[in-house]
């Protein structure tokens, strides 16, 4: 097979890294960003090394800030979400960005999870009605939490039911998925007979058991998932990678190096 563009992600800000720099150093062909703090409701800004992201051969991916839950019932909650998603989708279009990954939230307490996907629809129905995102929104899975709306694969059909139909992408994430309690030696087949869609893979091992609901990330080398089970779900999928393992460039290098001969 053709070994799929490998990237790692860089960055807890906009400003705390050079992110083409690292991920050269890394030997990556992609690097995911955050646009913004990854805890806070700011609006992105114009990211220092625009420039170098948007004219080099990096693919770039952005990823929103954990905070954004579309689906909570809370109205500050909800609205200010939407909001976001709409100025980091357009903040990553200026970078040339390939997609903006969301996390699929959840819903709390009481509330019904219809309600979390019926305003997951009406997020993508709203921005349909304004011409669309600047860029394609994927939507990635999430290891805790069961009233989530991406963690269990009747979670993600649910999902898929209300915003498939407006071009919503799908991220698959390891750590998630092993911690969430799906099965990795089926799970790029599960999603795939759902979404019909892969458009990027978080390889990430994990540091707790599975089904622990813990979103821990470890070395591809040395978590709880083993790393020919990591590799295989690459293959699998056949999308982008990136690397959300811990670490610095250098071992980042050897974690690029080790799927590259893997796959190659």
């Amino acid at each position: 097979m053709t070994v799929p563009v490998l990237g790692v992600h860089v960055g807890a800000r906009e400003d705390d890294a050079d992110p083409v720099a690292e991920a050269r150093a890394a030997g990556a062909d992609a690097v995911q960003i955050f646009l913004a703090d990854p805890q806070g409701w700011k609006a992105p800004k114009e990211h220092p090394h625009a420039a170098e992201l948007r004219d080099g051969d990096l693919q770039v991916f952005v990823h929103a800030p954990y905070i954004i839950n579309v689906a909570s019932t809370n109205n500050r909650i909800r609205i200010p979400s939407r909001k976001l998603i709409t100025t980091h989708a357009t903040a990553a279009a200026a970078l040339g960005a390939k997609g903006l990954v969301v996390h699929g939230g959840h819903v709390a307490g009481d509330d019904d999870p219809a309600v979390g996907f019926d305003n997951w629809r009406k997020t993508f129905e709203r921005q349909a009605a304004e011409g669309g995102f600047a860029v394609p929104v994927f939507i990635e899975n999430t290891a805790g939490g069961d009233k989530a709306m991406a963690r269990q694969l009747e979670a993600i059909a649910r999902l898929w039911d209300a915003v498939g139909e407006f071009g919503a992408g799908f991220v698959l994430d390891t750590c998630h998925a092993h911690a969430g309690g799906l099965d990795l030696a089926t799970v790029v087949d599960d999603v795939l007979a759902i979404t019909g869609r892969i458009d990027l893979v978080h390889c990430n091992n994990s540091r707790d058991g599975a089904d622990s609901g813990r979103d821990r990330h470890a070395p591809l080398v040395g978590g709880e998932i083993s790393t020919a089970a990591l590799v295989e779900v690459v293959r699998r999928a056949q999308a982008p990678v990136i690397l959300e393992t811990p670490g610095d460039a250098e071992s980042r290098a050897s974690e690029i190096a080790l799927l590259r001969d893997a796959l190659g």
